[in-house]
């Protein structure tokens, strides 16, 4: 025994070094607080064949981490269009699309069997060793849909988060610059490298530090909040924010992250986690010549406007200003796991072989459901129907809620493009609220009206995110389902 153990310290010296030194250590105490665990019990199988929806939520709730927030428990088993049915028979409308997800509603049809064909022909052929079809057919047609022909290179991953590390990573090793500006009320992602560029809440930020240095923060123009209190006054434009914000970028381009130092902006052509706020045209446009002025790459997160979510194709078009990195997820394939980047072929060109890539990315079944979800676009012309509903929902909005509201010492800020709607509340009359009035009727509507909606930002604020293809007929239900939920949330005060 005593020789092969030495037969095995002379094969391999460091590792039993190692593993010696580490006998001789005292041992790390685990006694204090921080590192407390619950006394060890036997685990029984959960049988879900059997169990109640009320079961199966309380065990989901106690097995799935505390760090997830959630809207409700409810256990869903099937969606078709913008309802959602629960395992106990519950019927919902689902005004949230999964948080912009599912474009063309759940299971629409056409995306359904393009997922099944091509589950039956190979689900997973990793990008590193092979090319698959769907994904080149995919870049053929998102070719047809940028905002701009120079946009013709692709890198395809999986959430939203991973194709914002991927801009960043291809606008660090394009421009050999490190610094990268992001914009106050910007969401691009939980990982380590996008929650440093997030500035929405600092839920998403707290306790994960150090986070990712050189990054540097811009104010956007916000008229709802205008600091000179004038974009915010009826009938006023928004230049005075815009200009102010402008000067703003100017300034940290000279005090905090010079030029020749930094490599991109990254910004929402609106806000999402923010607050549905859109960027004036005029802001995007400055931000273009800033970029241009100094060698600087301008980069569009549309994980959340893209994909028709705001009447055009990508939010940028109506600016309109071309982006040199286009960011995009969510919609894209109606469910399905699938994200990119698009930009120029000479700054992708700069990119070593073997510094891009993931197990993942670009999978086959998730490209043929962006397929099913482009073939749904044009079949079902849903820009057009984005135009269509978008005015039914704005119209509705802004001729009832200011006269409900009022009466209530709230006012409300309708806005948002096509069908990414944001309501915020404010006024003396919102401090009855203890979670804040938007968080009232959110609650209300699910609990007593049947349909789930989203808020959102750090101020008291409703988001709209319904699928593409919402009927007339589903709008008015929508609506009627709000107003009712905001009466009885305005009754009980």
């Amino acid at each position: 025994m005593l020789a092969a153990r030495k037969a095995f310290a002379r094969s391999c010296p460091v590792s039993l070094t190692l593993v010696q030194t580490a006998s001789r250590m005292s041992p790390v105490s685990t006694s204090s607080p921080q590192f407390a665990t619950a006394p060890a019990k036997a685990i029984s199988k959960f049988d879900t064949s059997s169990a109640t929806e009320e079961e199966l939520a309380a065990y989901g709730v106690a097995h799935i981490t505390k760090g997830i927030g959630r809207s409700s428990t409810m256990v869903i088993e099937r969606g078709e269009g913008v309802w959602l049915h629960s395992v106990g028979g519950r019927k919902v409308f689902d005004l949230t699309t999964g948080i912009g997800v599912t474009s063309t509603g759940h299971s629409h049809p056409t995306v359904v069997k393009a997922v099944q064909e091509q589950a039956a022909r190979i689900p997973h052929a990793q990008v590193n060793l092979v090319l698959h079809k769907p994904m080149i057919d995919l870049i053929s047609r998102m070719q047809e849909v940028m905002p701009h022909s120079s946009l013709d290179t692709f890198f395809f991953w999986n959430s939203g988060a991973e194709a914002v590390e991927a801009a960043l990573k291809l606008a660090r090793q394009a421009t050999k610059k490190s610094n990268i500006i992001v914009f106050n009320g910007g969401y691009h992602g939980r990982t380590i490298g996008t929650m440093s560029l997030t500035t929405s809440k600092t839920v998403y930020r707290t306790g994960f530090g150090p986070l990712m240095p050189q990054v540097f923060v811009a104010p956007v123009p916000y008229a709802h909040h205008c600091s000179g209190n004038i974009c915010n006054q009826p009938g006023a434009d928004n230049s005075h924010c815009v200009n102010w914000a402008l000067e703003q970028m100017e300034l940290l381009l000279k005090m905090q992250s010079a030029p020749e130092d930094t490599g991109a902006m990254i910004i929402e052509p609106v806000l999402g986690e923010g607050g549905y706020v859109p960027m004036p045209a005029e802001f995007l446009q400055g931000l273009r010549k800033i970029c241009d002025k100094n060698g600087i790459l301008l980069v569009a997160d549309e994980v959340q406007t893209g994909m028709g979510r705001t009447g055009k194709h990508w939010a940028v078009e109506h600016a309109p200003v071309t982006p040199d990195i286009l960011i995009f997820a969510k919609g894209i394939a109606s469910g399905y796991p699938l994200s990119g980047i698009a930009s120029r072929r000479d700054l992708m060109d700069k990119q070593p072989a073997g510094s891009m890539g993931g197990t993942y990315g670009g999978n086959a079944v998730a490209c043929a459901a962006a397929l099913g979800t482009l073939d749904v676009f044009k079949a079902e012309n849903l820009l057009g129907n984005v135009a269509v509903r978008s005015e039914q929902f704005f119209g509705s909005l802004r001729s009832n809620l200011p006269s409900i509201l009022a009466k209530h010492d709230i006012s409300v800020d309708i806005r948002g493009l096509g069908l990414m709607i944001g309501l915020e509340f404010s006024g003396p009359g919102t401090k009855k609220y203890k979670k804040g009035i938007a968080a009232e009727i959110a609650s209300t509507a699910l609990d007593k009206y049947d349909m789930l909606i989203l808020t959102t930002s750090v101020y008291d604020t409703l988001r709209l995110i319904p699928p593409l293809n919402i009927t007339e007929a589903e709008t008015t239900e929508a609506l009627r389902r709000l107003y009712a939920s905001l009466e009885d949330v305005l009754a009980k005060a």
